[in-house]
Formats: structure tokens, sequence, C-alpha cells
């Protein structure tokens, strides 16, 4: 996974993966120790949500329609194998 720090809040961009039709996504989650959201892309909604208020979830929604391309070349760059070696 690839972390970033934003202010208090982490972000973390799972690898890309497939479904059955062979659609690409990957997942993004948001953490700052207390609560956790996780968002799905292409798609720019969160899933799953853990003490963010709706006003927040909204808000990491617009965060991740407005930065998808930045977060797909970075779910892109992931070598899941490397990650498993530790490299």
């Amino acid at each position: 996974m690839e972390d970033l720090k934003a202010g208090e809040l982490n972000m973390s961009v799972s690898a890309v993966c497939r479904n059955e039709q062979g659609d690409k996504y990957a997942f993004v989650t948001f953490a700052d120790g207390v609560r956790t959201a996780e968002g799905k892309i292409p798609d720019c909604k969160i899933i799953k949500n853990d003490g963010f208020a709706e006003i927040e979830v909204q808000q990491l929604e617009r965060y991740l329609k407005e930065h998808l391309t930045e977060l797909k070349k970075m779910a892109a760059s992931i070598d899941i194998f490397s990650a498993f070696k530790g490299e």
C-alpha cells in the first residue's frame, strides 16, 4: 500500500484489483487513529465508514473525485509482489 499523510489524516492506496468482468478498481483508506473510512476508485464512493460525520464523508468523496488521476497512478505503481517480499 502507498501511504500519504495529509495533516492529521493518513491515506493508504491499495494496488489495482480486477472484478469478474475485468474492470479495474482500487481502495483508498483514510484514518486518523480513531476513525477510518474506505473508498473505492474509480467510483469515488466511500464504502465503509467508522466515525466520520456525513459532511466529512462527502469531503472525502470529493477528494477522491478531484484526485482520481493521481490516485489511479499511485495504485498502478504498487507492485504487490514486492510488497509481500518487503522490498
